[in-house]
């Protein structure tokens, strides 16, 4: 990267605007957001004045994100900015691993990701990560040559997005009222690896068909531990698409209790609601989460048998 001559900084620089110029330095295109938010400081296409960079036609976010540091001190000495990373000029994929809502049950972002790389037979990547304010982490790689990916939403699992071009993150040093955004690991950024790069590229496969849920496989325990367990693995089934995984969360976390109190196995019960998941249209990797997540819980908090 070509290196310049240090700009002078005007006394009383809002602190962002050294992490925006340190990020500028990896040659991360960045440009402003609204002081302690998230929203972009720029004008929307409906205001655009056409002066300026506009002269010849609206000039969106992702084409005004710059590493020139005489624009980035022009643009931060004006107001404590917040610093939004254009992840497509950056030449960036980051995987955005969220966590639930309000306090929510699930799994986090970050553990349906252990998940997937636990089915891919792959290690959790060490590569740049971010905290968020909101608790979830931010995995940066470097974008595949000749490959232009686009955002996503959920492909790879609850909680899970990618933000690549017509995409964008908060970078680390931003503030907003909930947190700051924190470099958690300054490693160096990795390339994408290529079983993450076949999970978001791969063609949408037709749905599965929804077949019944067999029975649970015969076990010892009590007549309504089975029941309970073929009973919630049909809710999870019947389950309206947008709340199979909460469904599923809160069926695991019922049945639960069978297995603290020793009336059925945890594998069984765990085969079953995988199997349950699945035919729904949940991912593998977010199955397995979501029931270890709700296992762990009702097994934890499960009282007594003669007190429940």
């Amino acid at each position: 990267m070509t290196h310049r001559s240090p700009i002078r900084r005007a006394g009383g620089s809002p602190p962002t605007l050294a992490a925006a110029l340190q990020a500028a330095e990896r040659g991360w295109h960045i440009f402003p957001l609204r002081a302690g938010t998230k929203r972009p400081a720029l004008h929307g296409e409906s205001r655009c004045p056409r002066t300026g960079a506009c002269v010849g036609g609206h000039v969106k976010w992702e084409d005004r994100a710059t590493t020139d540091h005489e624009r980035i001190v022009r643009a931060w000495e004006q107001a404590p900015f917040n610093i939004g990373l254009a992840t497509g000029p950056s030449g960036l994929v980051v995987v955005d691993l969220d966590v639930p809502k309000d306090g929510a049950d699930g799994p986090t972002g970050a553990e349906v990701f252990a998940a997937l790389c636990e089915r891919a037979g792959q290690p959790l990547p060490v590569t740049f990560r971010v905290g968020t304010a909101s608790g979830g982490e931010h995995l940066y790689f470097a974008a595949p040559d000749g490959i232009r990916l686009g955002n996503s939403a959920g492909l790879l699992g609850q909680l899970v997005d990618t933000r690549a071009w017509g995409g964008y993150v908060v970078a680390p040093g931003s503030v907003t009222p909930g947190g700051v955004y924190t470099a958690l690991n300054d490693a160096p950024v990795l390339p994408l690896p290529s079983w993450l790069l076949g999970a978001l590229t791969a063609r949408q496969k037709p749905s599965r068909p929804r077949v019944a849920v067999l029975a649970a496989p015969a076990v010892s325990g009590s007549r309504a531990a089975r029941a309970a367990l073929e009973r919630e693995c049909r809710n999870v089934q019947a389950a309206p698409a947008k709340q199979a995984n909460n469904t599923l969360n809160r069926s695991a976390f019922l049945v639960g209790r069978f297995v603290a109190w020793g009336d059925l196995d945890r594998l069984v019960v765990e085969e079953a609601f995988q199997g349950a998941g699945e035919a729904r249209g949940l991912t593998a990797a977010e199955c397995r989460a979501t029931i270890r997540s709700a296992l762990d819980s009702s097994i934890r908090k499960a009282r007594p048998r003669e007190a429940a």
